[in-house]
């Protein structure tokens, strides 16, 4: 048997694995976008900030519109009430309000994207904003949102609150939190416990007056 042909053989294969590796190390790896906080805020107070009226999103320049800084504040709607939670369905992008069996009501959601994602389980609401201001991220991922409204913290500096700055319902877009349309977040906002007092602008959690349980699931 003559050894040309194997010596032929083994040499393509030494360079087809050379060329297979020095193609995984020259073609570039995606790059994974910045970690961003969740959407937490220094300002518990709840109060609105009417002399703020430009917001930046996605590289956009918003403005601020009446919808989130009214300064009416509504009588609550119920008492609190241990039938009522709410569940939020990651996979569907919807959040259902229920009173024990009944629905109150469903809307479509955007909750976290894949590197700021929502987090999964059972909650409770800690804290109630009237209103609040939000900002974080660099570079196209900066953000800059006066007014945020109807905010409700269920995590540390997660919650549910109103959106002025994107309409994309349904679909993930937030930095962990989720996004409801804004007047859902307001009939949500009077619903759920701790209860606000009229006149106030922000309420947290008590024994007395706890908060309405949340159920977040893929």
């Amino acid at each position: 048997m003559k050894k040309e042909p194997l010596i032929f053989l083994a040499s393509s294969v030494i360079i087809i694995t050379l060329v297979f590796i020095f193609s995984l190390r020259s073609t570039p790896k995606e790059k994974e976008p910045p970690e961003l906080l969740s959407c937490a805020t220094n300002d518990f107070s709840g109060n609105l900030l009417p002399d703020e009226r430009q917001a930046y999103f996605e590289g956009r320049e918003i403005e601020v519109p009446y919808l989130a800084y009214k300064p009416e504040v509504k009588n609550v709607l119920g008492v609190s009430n241990e039938n009522r939670w709410i569940e939020v369905d990651l996979s569907e992008q919807k959040l259902k309000a229920w009173e024990g069996s009944t629905l109150f009501l469903e809307t479509p959601v955007s909750t976290g994207l894949k590197w700021t994602p929502t987090p999964v389980g059972e909650y409770r609401i800690w804290i109630k904003l009237r209103a609040t201001k939000m900002s974080g991220g660099t570079g196209r991922n900066y953000y800059y949102l006066p007014n945020v409204p109807y905010v409700m913290y269920f995590y540390k500096g997660y919650g549910l609150h109103g959106t002025y700055w994107h309409n994309d319902f349904g679909t993930p877009r937030s930095h962990g939190c989720v996004n409801l349309p804004t007047p859902i977040a307001e009939k949500l906002f009077y619903w759920i416990s701790p209860v606000l007092t009229e006149g106030k602008s922000s309420v947290r959690s008590t024994t007395e007056n706890g908060g309405t349980r949340i159920v977040i699931h893929e």
